[in-house]
């Protein structure tokens, strides 16, 4: 895995794909929400990632990837469930039961997830206290966010879709982190798109088991979900998918996870500018909140990696 340093974050490629995934995954929930409104739920994702999968999959190889070996084959599997079974199967399933910015929100709790799991995965790469401090801060922030938009503020939440969109976090987190010890293919685009297919597979039988192949009505399907699930294929999917992929092989897994503080602004921001939604003092104090958190965690590494370079070097 590239080895991250300070000055690595703002150059092209690693920005930009920082950029894919704080914008185009700040609008999916958005796009989850309307694509479930007459498309059945596991389904819908299961084939949102079968399609995106395929493409990716057959990209790689005609750029010369090697099909997986099969020491990557249980790696990939793994990695597909946990990070679009019980990652995204579970929001989708929770955004029947709690609002998408609700859900936002809640998968804010993710960056606290990983730099609680971080040491099983790395002796090197220990959060520090800033980083800690970050995620406080950021997760202040969110519920600042939250708190501020009426619609969303005012709302019950139930209890169980809250619940699930958390273990969504987590499973996130695990897959994500498991994902850069993990002995997968060469090539990012057939290893991505092998990820989804396997992810897509699973989330598509567990729709059958759940009866929604038996119920499913085509007449009844709105062009709205239809655009939304094209979306989620090409922009969920495809680029942010794969930009995120990019960034764990390139990028601390805790700034990689700073993506959860920024969702929720890209929504209430979506909201503004598409639907005519105020913004308030509320969520300019919460946008201030969450820039000081990935500000302290996009700069905690660099410093701490810094001050063990000198202490080894005095130790040597």
């Amino acid at each position: 895995m590239t080895t991250f340093d300070g000055r690595s974050l703002f150059q092209g490629r690693t920005l930009a794909a920082l950029l894919a995934v704080y914008l185009v995954w700040g609008s999916t929930y958005l796009a989850i929400r309307l694509a479930i409104t007459s498309l059945p739920t596991f389904s819908m994702a299961g084939v949102r990632f079968l399609i995106a999968g395929a493409l990716l999959y057959g990209w790689g190889r005609l750029r010369g990837g090697a099909r997986p070996e099969a020491k990557t084959l249980v790696p990939i599997a793994v990695i597909g469930a946990l990070l679009l079974v019980g990652g995204n199967g579970l929001v989708v399933w929770a955004e029947h039961r709690i609002a998408s910015g609700i859900a936002a929100l809640l998968i804010a709790t993710e960056p606290l997830w990983i730099a609680l799991l971080v040491p099983f995965f790395s002796t090197s790469r220990r959060p520090g206290l800033r980083t800690f401090a970050g995620i406080a801060v950021g997760l202040t922030g969110v519920f600042v966010l939250v708190g501020g938009s009426g619609n969303l503020g005012s709302a019950s939440i139930d209890l169980v879709g809250a619940l699930a969109v958390v273990g969504a976090s987590f499973f996130w987190a695990l897959g994500s982190l498991y994902s850069t010890r993990a002995k997968l293919p060469a090539s990012p685009w057939v290893s991505t798109g092998s990820q989804m297919l396997a992810g897509g597979a699973l989330l598509t039988l567990l729709g059958g088991v759940a009866g929604e192949w038996a119920t499913f009505e085509p007449a009844k399907v709105t062009a709205s979900a239809l655009w939304a699930f094209a979306y989620l294929v090409v922009f969920g999917s495809i680029v942010a998918f794969t930009a995120y992929a990019y960034l764990l092989r390139n990028a601390r897994p805790t700034v990689v996870s700073t993506y959860a503080f920024v969702n929720p602004i890209v929504a209430v921001l979506l909201g503004w500018w598409i639907v005519d939604e105020p913004v308030n003092g509320r969520v300019i104090i919460a946008g201030a909140l969450i820039l000081a958190a990935l500000l302290a965690i996009l700069y905690d590494e660099p410093r701490r990696q810094s001050a063990e370079s000198r202490s080894e070097s005095v130790a040597a």
